[in-house]
């Protein structure tokens, strides 16, 4: 049987927990907590595979009276989890760009979290029923609002009765982008240190390979004979013109920025005891 996605579902604690792989692409939230809790040795690669914004990933319940992000507070939202990258991200951002504190809305997760932690008794998070679907939750009215990096195929299809938050999503998205400087990183690379060890030559040769892939991806998309999606071409103009030639650069100090962020992000929620240094949990900036 074929896992769920190409890679399993539970990739981030198989290879952050259990040591299983060398070298995989992990959740940045899910390994800033393991490394805060010592839960893990292993070392980042500023390689950054995965990215997305958090505005068009909020999606919320047509006629639950949600029309601006002030309106979730006290409503039942559904997360992967709590500590999933993407949750912490929108939490953030939530909070940052639109006043609405996390700690007012009444979190609805659908798995358990990786690691336990105790968030205080300000914080009302409760665990779905195993195998409970989000878009059938929601149709009942049971939850007003649902954040997920990998959204319902249903969910986002019109006319089934959800919608974005943010209807002008590209407005929100570039608008974000010119005010931060970045695209958010969601992954990132991890290494055993003993890899690192054998071979020390390895994070600049997978640098080198990354950088190769991200050119191959890219003149894919430069002829539009090659995708299924009509303006694929006028997508890759647009972005060009509205966001940045590069917005999937690697390396420590381009990133720095959206890095330092994020572990804003992570310490105000409470995933975090103490400040990180970057330059120990990426100490090849690449």
């Amino acid at each position: 049987m074929v896992p769920p996605r190409r890679d399993g579902i539970d990739r981030h604690r198989r290879m952050l927990i259990d040591r299983e792989f060398d070298i995989a692409e992990v959740s940045l939230a899910s390994y800033l907590v393991a490394r805060d809790q010592g839960r893990t040795d292993l070392l980042l690669l500023p390689i950054f595979p995965r990215r997305l914004f958090s505005q068009n990933h909020i999606f919320v319940r047509e006629g639950a009276g949600i029309e601006t992000p002030k309106d979730l507070v006290g409503r039942p939202v559904i997360i992967w989890a709590f500590q999933v990258t993407m949750s912490v991200l929108a939490k953030g951002d939530l909070k940052r760009d639109h006043g609405v504190d996390w700690r007012e809305i009444n979190w609805r997760t659908q798995k358990p979290e990786e690691i336990a932690l105790d968030y205080g008794d300000d914080v009302r998070i409760e665990q779905l029923p195993r195998d409970s679907d989000p878009y059938d939750v929601l149709q009942r009215g049971e939850a007003d609002a649902y954040i997920n990096p990998h959204p319902a195929e249903q969910v986002m299809i019109p006319g089934q009765g959800i919608r974005r938050l943010f209807p002008k999503w590209q407005e929100a998205t570039r608008n974000y982008f010119h005010s931060y400087g970045y695209f958010p990183v969601m992954h990132a690379l991890a290494v055993k240190p003993e890899v690192l060890e054998r071979f020390p030559h390895l994070p600049s040769q997978l640098f080198s390979l990354f950088s190769e892939a991200k050119a191959l991806a890219r003149d894919f998309y430069v002829d539009p004979g090659f995708s299924m999606v009509m303006h694929c071409r006028n997508t890759l103009e647009f972005e060009m013109d509205n966001y940045s030639d590069d917005v999937w650069g690697d390396g420590l100090e381009k990133n720095r920025p959206n890095l330092e962020d994020f572990v804003d992000f992570c310490l105000d929620q409470r995933l975090l005891e103490a400040r990180p240094i970057l330059e120990e949990i990426f100490p090849f900036p690449l």
